[in-house]
């Protein structure tokens, strides 16, 4: 019966492998197609950091009649939305965000103040029957809405004002028209609607009654207390009767830009409660050209110094890995461009850094495939059985990992506000993307030319028929460091010490996004030092404004609180010392969003720590989630403290890098962790020194080898990536260095004093190798 039954099995088993890889062709084909489909057809959303443009944050206050609640602020924004339209800014976008803030997008404006000044001014519009002239000033309106204003048809005159007959909110339309027939130039046509037509028709029917001349005659429109005009009325408009048909015309000697600004506020009307500017930030689109040219090749660079890598390394299968790679570029860049996401600055630095996180995964498989490969008879071995294995065995570090940086990704897309929105969701996807490309694409791909009888008889070609000589040094004669971990911890306790002291008496130089205030880029004609404009801008009258250099022929000024007037004295001071300056990039972010961004930073990181605690609680035992998180936090805090002893800025992008640095610190300890954990399920009467020792060995080329390929992606960023990234580039490759010695000289030490501590302390016994333990290699 069993000779029958078991070339039954075989037969059933070997079977199962080619129906599992059919369908993950199938899979890999229409994700693949799908992606190319969309990548060739729709076009990405971007940023205005990316394609220039203005961006403007406001908030709804209480006025004295009504409360700005989330209401009046649908109200309020729809009020804006007609004012920008009536503007002509092509694909402008307008959102609610919370109960009082509207974020408004400006592409592509040419003059960002006046066009923040229109959508938020209050504009209340009246139309006034006009009692006469006098001679006196101007004084406060009257109870009744009745008050005296300044000419605008005779200057140093005066009109005294009825209350107001009409308001904006009975005008339907109102259009800025050239007509250079009449010589009045730019005139705005009004159309009134309703109510509106009538109260029109009675208001100067009334002043066609007053004698030619006189100044009762005249009907005053009036704008936020200015008469804007105060037409007279025609002989041909009957007493009584008024002028008819719902329109009329405001004339004024308006330029072009002024005639429509006027004609935007008197068709959007008054605004239902008033606003105030909490963040406005403007980048020139030549800064965003540059950022995309210098992103674009930052990740062909970073993509091909880690594939030739990874092919030097991992051989045929490395070169696989690499095509799988493009794919998966490919991939990630199809789903921003479905989902609509807009794609930003730093949203472009988590597509590249992403790249990393997909050859960590490959990494993983490889160096298990290494492991499962037998030795001493690689001509008889079916090179696909040690890779399945290998895919087998490393899903759990490799879900672990992706986790981890799923949830960094997640809080930077609940906290983070504008571009660095755009990181969390482009990481996100290329966390997801690089899944698709390492556990299924990868895979088909060396599975089939594993299969091809040439490969077979070349088991070196594969990459994964040697474990390599290192590796092999290690595990027979794996370094005795946790003999030492408490001296590990104290070399590391002084490091943060250093990081401490750092951060107290250098202290942070926080940007203007946690402070408020204003930072200006400028393009100067000439280069200067920062000294020279250092003293420029101070002789302007702003001895305390930080002045540093930004690239080439670059000069950043970082204020408090500016107005427009101040910042053009500046731009003035700047332009004598550097043969003219042009402003490239400015962003004015108010003092209580600064506060609310700082405090969104610190519960950021906190749920981060919270988030990462939990997740490992569940996935290990406490002792080795307490022992991640402690060298995440160390890991933190180290480049907090290399921030602040370099000086260099903390702002929205380095939370981005912070948080990003949380996830792959956790990383790099869950692969550690998990091979602790497998080990000790193989050998249970293991002492928890050499069990630790045993994992660091093992897997230590992972861990170079995916640090490896981080750092020459983070590389490229910073070289070329620009200003905007060198920064973010720096804290991330503080970070990898960090994490990757923390996890050996904190997350391991700290896991083995807290573990061996218990009351399950096992008899100790010599660990030599994983081979020793099992002839085929194989750790379990």
């Amino acid at each position: 019966m069993s000779s029958r039954t078991s070339p039954i099995s075989r037969a059933s088993r070997t079977s199962r492998a080619p129906r599992g890889n059919l369908w993950r062709a199938l899979a890999a084909f229409a994700v693949v197609a799908v992606s190319l489909l969309i990548a060739l057809t729709s076009a990405p959303r971007l940023g205005l950091d990316l394609r220039g443009g203005t961006r403007i944050v406001l908030e709804t206050r209480d006025s004295p009649t009504v409360r700005a609640d989330a209401a009046a602020t649908d109200r309020t924004l729809e009020v804006l939305r007609q004012r920008v339209d009536a503007l002509g800014v092509a694909e402008a976008s307008l959102a609610r965000s919370g109960d009082r803030r509207i974020v408004v997008e400006l592409p592509g404006v040419d003059n960002p103040r006046e066009a923040a000044a229109a959508i938020g001014r209050t504009a209340q519009l009246t139309f006034h029957p006009v009692r006469g002239a006098t001679a006196g000033p101007a004084a406060a309106p009257a109870a009744d809405g009745s008050r005296v204003l300044p000419d605008p048809d005779a200057p140093g005159s005066f009109l005294a004002l009825a209350p107001p007959a009409l308001t904006g909110n009975g005008v339907k339309d109102a259009e800025a028209v050239l007509d250079p027939a009449s010589g009045r130039g730019w005139t705005v046509d009004l159309a009134f609607r309703g109510g509106g037509a009538k109260d029109w028709a009675r208001i100067t029917g009334q002043a066609a009654c007053a004698a030619p001349g006189d100044p009762a005659r005249r009907v005053a429109i009036v704008l936020d207390d200015r008469i804007v005009s105060a037409p007279g009325m025609e002989r041909t408009v009957a007493c009584g009767a008024g002028i008819t048909g719902g329109s009329a015309q405001i004339t004024g000697g308006f330029g072009g830009d002024e005639a429509r600004e006027l004609a935007a506020l008197v068709k959007g009307g008054a605004l239902p409660v008033p606003v105030t500017t909490l963040h406005q930030s403007t980048v020139g689109p030549t800064l965003g050209e540059d950022a995309i040219r210098a992103s674009f090749w930052a990740a062909v660079i970073g993509l091909v110094c880690t594939g030739v890598f990874i092919v030097v390394v991992y051989r045929l299968l490395g070169l696989l890995a690499t095509v799988a790679l493009a794919l998966y570029g490919l991939i990630s860049y199809a789903a921003v461009v479905a989902l609509g996401a807009t794609l930003t600055l730093p949203g472009l630095a988590g597509f590249v850094l992403a790249i990393g996180i997909a050859v960590d995964a490959n990494v993983l498989v490889f160096e298990r495939a290494r492991e499962e490969f037998p030795r001493g008879k690689r001509d008889a071995v079916d090179p696909r059985k040690p890779l399945r294995t290998g895919f087998r065995k490393a899903w759990s570090a490799v879900a672990d990992s992706h986790v981890t940086t799923l949830l960094a990704a997640g809080l930077l897309f609940a906290f983070a506000v504008g571009p660095v929105k755009g990181f969390g969701v482009t990481l996100a996807i290329g966390v997801l993307a690089s899944l698709v490309s390492a556990m299924v694409i990868t895979r088909l791909f060396a599975e089939w030319i594993l299969h091809r009888p040439w490969v077979r008889r070349r088991p070196g070609l594969t990459g994964i028929a040697s474990k390599g000589r290192l590796r092999t040094r290690l595990e027979k004669r794996p370094p005795r460091l946790m003999r030492r971990r408490k001296l590990w911890l104290g070399l590391c306790g002084g490091l943060l010490l250093a990081a401490v002291v750092g951060i107290g008496v250098r202290g942070l130089e926080f940007g203007v996004e946690f402070t408020g205030g204003r930072q200006t880029e400028y393009v100067t004609g000439r280069t200067v030092d920062a000294d020279t404009a250092r003293q420029a801008v101070s002789d302007a009258g702003f001895p305390r404004a930080v002045v540093q250099e930004s690239g080439e022929g670059g000069i950043t000024v970082r204020t408090g609180e500016l107005s427009d007037a101040e910042q053009s004295r500046i731009s003035a001071a700047l332009g004598e010392v550097a043969d003219g300056a042009r402003v490239e990039r400015d962003e004015r972010i108010g003092p209580s969003l600064g506060a609310e961004l700082r405090t969104q930073a610190l519960i950021a990181l906190g749920v981060a720590v919270a988030a990462q605690l939990g997740y490992l609680a569940l996935r290990f035992r406490w002792t080795f989630a307490v022992s991640a998180v402690a060298a995440m936090a160390q890991d933190v805090l180290l480049v907090v403290g290399l921030f602040a002893w370099l000086g260099k800025p903390v702002d929205s992008v380095f939370l981005a890098a912070l948080l990003t640095v949380v996830g792959y610190s956790v990383n790099d300890s869950v692969v550690v962790l998990d091979r602790l954990r497998e080990l000790r399920r193989s050998a249970p009467r293991a002492a928890w020194p050499d069990l630790a020792d045993l994992a660091v060995a093992q897997t230590l080329p992972r861990t170079v080898n995916t640090g490896m390929g981080a750092l020459f992606v983070l590389a490229a960023l910073a070289v070329l990536g620009g200003d905007s990234l060198a920064d973010f580039s720096v804290a991330l490759l503080a970070g990898v260095v960090a994490g990757v010695a923390s996890t050996v000289f904190t997350a391991m030490p700290l896991a083995v004093i807290l573990t061996s501590g218990r009351r399950d302390r096992p008899r100790r016994e010599p660990v030599r190798s994983a081979r020793d333990r099992n002839p085929s290699g194989a750790v379990v």
